[in-house]
């Protein structure tokens, strides 16, 4: 059963994921620098050529689930139980654990502070939703 949980968790931080950056998608391809198309789309490509690479979505929820699946283990070995302990600990794990390294990825790369703002938000969000979810059930 605790498969379930995993998987509900790493879906809902996926859809505020989806949610986010369909909001920020301006901003966020500003900030990291992606060449667009004359429509303004990303001009990413495939290795046939076309834009439609499912692989970042496949990728992303295969790193969801792993997440999550972590999250819930580390949930179970401190003892983690409450809604409200699962909310506060997620939201630890974004802001103090994931976002740093993500802040320090890109200040070597040079990229703009706006990026790490923008991924930052989701990384925070989405943990604090895994957090909740996997302790709601």
């Amino acid at each position: 059963m605790e498969i379930l949980n995993v998987i509900a968790a790493a879906v809902g931080a996926f859809a505020f994921g989806a949610v986010w950056y369909m909001t920020m998608s301006k901003a966020w391809i500003s900030a990291a620098e992606v060449a667009v198309d004359d429509k303004g789309r990303p001009m990413r490509q495939d290795s046939a050529g076309s834009g439609n690479s499912p692989m970042p979505f496949v990728i992303g929820i295969i790193a969801m689930i792993v997440v999550a699946g972590m999250m819930r283990h580390v949930f179970a070995m401190s003892g983690i139980v409450s809604l409200g302990s699962g909310i506060v600990a997620g939201a630890g794990i974004g802001a103090f654990f994931v976002l740093p390294w993500l802040a320090m990825n890109y200040a070597f790369a040079m990229r703009k502070p706006a990026l790490t703002l923008i991924d930052g938000v989701n990384v925070v969000v989405g943990c604090t939703i895994m957090g909740a979810i996997l302790e709601l059930f």
